[in-house]
């Protein structure tokens, strides 16, 4: 079996497409490689190479690894149609170079943000089990094996937590020295603790529209934070992409490489990017 039948196959038990945000997203198979690259004698094992997101060191990267034959690339680097595919176009380049080497693109998105063991379920294990969870919108007829996912989670502290553990329960999980903070006065003078926290990787404007003592997420616009404040939550913002990342490494890399050890296909190893990082330091 071809490795990139493989992986389809792995990833849509991992987190199936039809839990995608179809209506804006662009989930799947985006780039099949014509001719796609075969195992020789100088390589061990292929690989399958996992990244959030899709930049051109990230493709020399993976193109120069003659191991790799896909790439998983989270966020799609193909979001909007082309109409035609020119070299001087970043995004246009970057795809016909993976087309050209034999490598094929897969981008799981939203679909990963949904799935139960997901992105959003792995952001909760930065609070152990110390308490219980839900989905903030749930996902209609969801598929065997993920009734609980859909979009967002709510975690609610068995015991409340101050504020400032709940930060650095944050930052130890996604292994950050900052994070940026709205904080309520009535969080930061522990007047009131933290009982729940609504979760959403990525971008969480729509959490917003819910109720939790603080929020986290990636990114939030101006205003977004303000009413969360108004509404006395808590807000805390990593950077878009920082709320992602260790899922591939945590997560999806050993869910994959199990998956792909048991299909009966020769062995594949799974690798994360080394130069893939969110693209905003604080200076």
């Amino acid at each position: 079996m071809a490795l990139l039948t493989r992986v389809l196959k792995s990833m849509e038990r991992i987190a199936p497409q039809s839990l995608a945000e179809h209506a804006w997203d662009n989930v799947g198979l985006l780039v099949e490689a014509p001719y796609p690259r075969t195992k020789s004698a100088s390589v061990a094992s292929q690989r399958v190479f996992l990244t959030i997101d899709f930049t051109s060191a990230v493709v020399d990267e993976a193109l120069n690894d003659p191991s790799v034959g896909v790439i998983i690339a989270y966020h799609p680097p193909i979001f909007r149609g082309f109409k035609r595919l020119q070299l001087k176009d970043t995004k246009q380049r970057m795809v016909l170079q993976c087309a050209a080497k034999g490598v094929s693109v897969y981008s799981p998105h939203t679909s990963c943000d949904a799935c139960e063991d997901g992105v959003n379920d792995w952001l909760l294990k930065g609070f152990g089990n110390a308490g219980s969870s839900k989905v903030i919108v749930p996902a209609e007829n969801p598929p065997e094996g993920h009734e609980k996912s859909g979009k967002g989670r709510i975690f609610t502290f068995d015991n409340p937590q101050p504020v400032q553990q709940v930060i650095d329960q944050i930052k130890n999980h996604l292994r950050m020295k900052h994070v940026r903070a709205a904080i309520h006065p009535t969080h930061a003078n522990n007047e009131r603790l933290i009982s729940t926290v609504g979760v959403w990787a990525g971008s969480g404007s729509e959490m917003v529209n819910h109720k939790a003592d603080l929020f986290l997420t990636g990114e939030l616009g101006h205003h977004d934070v303000l009413e969360a404040l108004e509404q006395n939550s808590t807000v805390i913002l990593c950077e878009h992409s920082n709320t992602e990342r260790g899922y591939l490494h945590d997560s999806l890399k050993p869910k994959l490489e199990e998956l792909l050890a048991k299909d009966g296909g020769e062995a594949v190893e799974v690798i994360v990017s080394t130069t893939d990082k969110d693209p905003l330091v604080i200076v």
